[in-house]
């Protein structure tokens, strides 16, 4: 997976889109622009295999020492898989935000979610912007 496959929320989440066996696979992260923003992570909150997560809701939280922050839903559909490695092993977003450190699957249950999504190229100008 190349970070530039992938389509960004505003708030620094990415997904990554898959046909699997007819349906549309995310598997969700957060980007290294925020992981930076964040810096020395400490906690994490996944979701529930099988919950259902809406476009721009809520779905978890990652806490640094600086503070908590929300993770936000890039996409609508239901959870199928969560990387239960993840909140014991947090230096996995530093060292690969977009592969080991991905942190959901989900099975996509409304394609137009996909459209509010920016692509590699426009969230990279957004990062200049927030930066």
């Amino acid at each position: 997976m190349k970070p530039e496959e992938f389509l960004y929320a505003e708030s620094h989440e990415w997904a990554f889109i898959e046909e699997v066996n007819g349906d549309k696979i995310a598997t969700v992260g957060i980007s290294a622009f925020a992981v930076e923003q964040l810096t020395d992570l400490v906690f994490m909150e996944l979701p529930e295999i099988g919950s259902m997560i809406e476009s721009g809701s809520e779905f978890g939280e990652v806490e640094s020492v600086k503070a908590v922050s929300s993770l936000y839903s890039p996409i609508d559909g239901e959870v199928i898989q969560v990387n239960t490695d993840l909140p014991d092993s947090l230096e996995i977003l530093n060292e690969d935000p977009y592969g080991a450190g991905w942190i959901l699957k989900a099975k996509v249950t409304d394609d137009s979610s996909l459209s509010k999504l920016a692509d590699y190229t426009t969230y990279q100008k957004q990062c200049g912007e927030d930066g």
